[in-house]
């Protein structure tokens, strides 16, 4: 069994400063990381799936580095749109993971538990929407080619499929195709992972399932009319369970905040029904 956490979207902040003016995120994404380590069973590994930075300055790249070595689980991290990947890779500089792809971008593989995961960098500098570029679909298409039997997670940011919230579609991955050739056709490719929209969404994009994780920070309202405002709300942070087991992959999505419960499921003496 490999069980992966997706975490994706902290916008971290200088310390003691809100993004957006009112979204304590550096809160946040301690409180996540608290909960990370208390998990159990132990996952075998996270996997960040962009913006760690609001604006990707150094300092904000401090706090992630405070905050995530906070973590007692093992992480890798690909840069969104709210990051500077150059920044985040000299940051990161004494992981692995930060160094395989030469060059601006920040692109990975990392073998964990019984999965493949390759973390692909779609973020454009100065841009909202994601684009791959043709060395960064080269080197992916070379490492696929190196392992066609492992299971095989993709990650990145921009979602490469429309989602409805209209105000966001218009900052996904543009040209998407090329994406999807390189994808298609390798069976061993069970799911891509994704970041950006702040909401839990699934898809199909290559012929394999897509799953946008909803934020560590504040979620973006839903809201599927043509002209919906660009505007968040304060639903509760969350992070996307990734479970491998006798050859299966199964998801969950889990709120962060703590809630009231668990309560049994002790019905009272006129209730009836077959059981949970």
């Amino acid at each position: 069994m490999t069980l992966i956490v997706q975490i994706s979207d902290l916008h971290l902040r200088p310390r003691g400063m809100p993004a957006l003016r009112v979204s304590e995120t550096n809160m946040f994404a301690t409180r996540t990381v608290d909960f990370l380590n208390r998990l159990d069973p132990r996952p075998d590994g996270v996997i960040i799936t962009g913006d760690l930075a609001d604006t990707g300055g150094i300092s904000e790249y401090e706090s992630a580095r405070d905050i995530l070595s906070r973590l007692e689980l093992p992480f890798w991290a690909i840069p969104g749109n709210h990051d500077d990947s150059e920044t985040m890779k000299t940051a990161f500089s004494d992981h692995g993971w930060a160094k395989q792809m030469p060059g601006r971008t920040l692109q990975f593989v990392a073998e964990i538990g019984e999965l493949r995961v390759i973390g692909l960098d779609t973020s454009v500098p100065g841009k909202p929407y994601g684009l791959m570029e043709l060395e960064q679909l080269d080197w992916l298409s070379e490492r696929l080619a190196e392992d066609t039997a492992t299971p095989t997670l993709i990650a990145l940011h921009h979602p490469p499929i429309e989602t409805g919230i209209r105000h966001m579609d218009r900052s996904m991955m543009r040209d998407p195709g090329p994406l999807e050739a390189v994808l298609s056709g390798h069976g061993n490719i069970i799911a891509t992972i994704c970041g950006h929209q702040h909401r839990m969404i699934v898809g199909k994009f290559a012929g394999a399932p897509i799953m946008v994780t909803p934020g560590v920070a504040h979620q973006v309202a839903f809201d599927l009319t043509e002209e919906g405002p660009s505007a968040f709300v304060f639903e509760p942070p969350a992070a996307m369970f990734h479970l491998f087991k006798d050859g299966k992959l199964t998801s969950h999505m889990a709120y962060i905040e703590k809630f009231p419960g668990p309560y049994p499921f002790w019905p009272d003496s006129e209730q009836r029904w077959p059981g949970y």
